[in-house]
């Protein structure tokens, strides 16, 4: 819960806060209207890279820029940053001829950057900047200028770059995500990039790299007691179990809560065959499917276990919500 607050330093400090918010918020909608024709073509020189994005940028500048290349690179457009600095000391030779560079500085007019200008355009590749003034010598170079000027800082002393490189970054987000959408960048995509994140989890963990396998699958007779049901349970640990013919086919499950309705009923667990109080026609699913659909069939049908079962329907797996759980698909 907010904690309240009463006194005039908590006022003011409420209001210093929420100005820096409004100053940005405006600096950022003001980005809107160029979005334009310069930004289209920064975003078709970069589709038609066949080597990487550079980023440049020092200071806060480079800051943004790391992220910059890292939201590219996460999105389907290779991308690394380069210090300006280190640049003209022997990193220039990072850019290869089938790069393209993007440049950021508020001014236009970062030294470091405006150094190694000549070395990039003998290079040949397409120089794009972002800045917040067209006419400086970075904007003036530049095969494509987009203009990411601010009104104000929210610095009150107008000397922090705040504003501007929040609006820096907004600009580098819209470049990311056009390309995404442009390239039909798909959500398995990014899990591939992200493969130790809960979505990479999600989208790329498959029922066959989860299941209970062999020995550990809880498995009985068709034709035996309940009995025998609850001691293999027991063994396995999963709270069910499948039940299966002859010929290994997945013909039921029993599981805890089917237990529980048996024994509400004053079952006899010695003399109940579980043919007659398994559950039949049980859900199953194949090993190839992706472990979050299983999630997704257990919610629905408000289950906590499932068999997994070749295209024969041979019994070959089960898992349950706990496996799931362990597995980070939840």
């Amino acid at each position: 819960m907010p904690v309240a607050y009463n006194d005039d330093m908590d006022k003011r400090l409420i209001q210093l806060g929420a100005a820096v918010i409004d100053t940005e918020a405006h600096a950022i909608a003001a980005l809107r209207t160029r979005i334009n024709g310069n930004f289209a073509a920064a975003c078709k020189y970069m589709l038609a890279c066949e080597g990487r994005i550079v980023i440049l940028g020092m200071g806060k500048s480079g800051h943004i820029g790391g992220k910059i290349a890292a939201t590219l690179a996460s999105t389907g457009t290779p991308a690394f940053f380069v210090h300006p600095g280190e640049a003209s000391h022997g990193d220039l030779g990072m850019i290869t001829e089938k790069d393209v560079v993007l440049a950021l500085s508020n001014s236009g007019e970062t030294e470091e950057i405006c150094t190694i200008l000549p070395l990039i355009k003998r290079l040949g590749v397409p120089l794009i900047a972002l800045t917040g003034q067209p006419r400086s010598t970075l904007g003036k170079v530049a095969d494509i200028h987009i203009d990411i000027s601010v009104e104000k800082e929210a610095c009150p002393l107008g000397l922090a770059p705040t504003a501007s490189s929040t609006a820096t970054l907004a600009m580098g987000d819209a470049l990311a995500i056009a390309l995404l959408e442009s390239r039909g960048f798909t959500a398995e995509d990014f899990a591939r990039s992200h493969p130790g994140g809960r979505l990479g989890r999600r989208l790329l963990l498959r029922i066959s790299d989860i299941m209970h396998k062999g020995e550990e699958i809880p498995a009985i007779p068709e034709n035996v007691l309940l009995s025998s049901a609850l001691l293999e349970m027991t063994r396995k640990g999963l709270g069910m179990t499948a039940v299966v013919n002859a010929q290994n086919h997945a013909v039921g499950i029993f599981t805890d809560g089917d237990l529980r309705r048996a024994l509400d009923q004053g079952i006899d667990v010695h003399i109940t065959p579980i043919a007659k109080i398994m559950t039949a026609n049980c859900k199953t699913l194949g090993p190839d499917l992706l472990a979050a659909e299983a999630l997704q069939i257990m919610q629905r049908h408000r289950i906590n276990a499932l068999l997994v079962v070749d295209t024969e329907q041979r019994l070959i797996g089960a898992l349950n919500m706990h496996d799931l759980l362990r597995a980070g698909v939840l």
